[in-house]
């Protein structure tokens, strides 16, 4: 014997379904991030005594101004166990609409301050960093980092992003 109970649940179960096979059933929206963080390179490879651009591109995807950014950027952990590795950071540059001005900020360490005060609805802050090897570096592998960001809206909310790594291919040296 059957209760009506059971009939209902396997009824709604075939409704549910046939609404998922013919598209019906709402769908589930995917909201962009408040703020997205993305990396390039100028060059996927560089040489002991070479330089790469290594950019980080800061959007705001929300309705608000962003007020606040902290970044910092650090290398990988296999990125640190390679003691023949040297390199450096030895130039930081934003890019403004009249062309690129120098960083404010502290370096690689606080980035936060290099994307400029205020980024609004919208639009996005590009910090670029110059990425020196030492002309007696071992050069043996890939050279990666990873990042992690915060950031402040003005309808006081805020966002919290990481690890993003940087980039996606990372910087062969060879």
């Amino acid at each position: 014997m059957r209760s009506p109970l059971t009939g209902r649940l396997g009824l709604a179960a075939v409704l549910a379904i046939v609404l998922a096979v013919f598209g019906l059933a709402p769908a589930a929206s995917a909201d962009p991030a408040p703020a997205a963080l993305t990396f390039s390179t100028s060059s996927a490879t560089t040489t002991p005594g070479g330089t790469v651009q290594l950019s980080m591109t800061l959007t705001n995807n929300k309705s608000y101004d962003i007020w606040f950014v902290y970044q910092t950027i650090d290398p990988t952990w296999l990125t640190n166990q390679r003691p023949d590795l040297k390199y450096g950071f030895t130039g930081c540059s934003l890019a403004t609409a009249s062309g690129a001005t120098a960083c404010s900020g502290t370096g690689p360490a606080n980035l936060g301050g290099n994307y400029g005060a205020t980024v609004p609805p919208g639009q996005s802050r590009t910090v670029t960093l110059t990425l020196q090897v030492a002309a007696d570096s071992g050069c043996n592998g890939n050279i990666g980092f990873y990042s992690y960001y915060y950031a402040e809206f003005s309808d006081s909310s805020n966002a919290t992003g990481g690890p993003v790594y940087t980039p996606e291919t990372r910087v062969l040296c060879a």
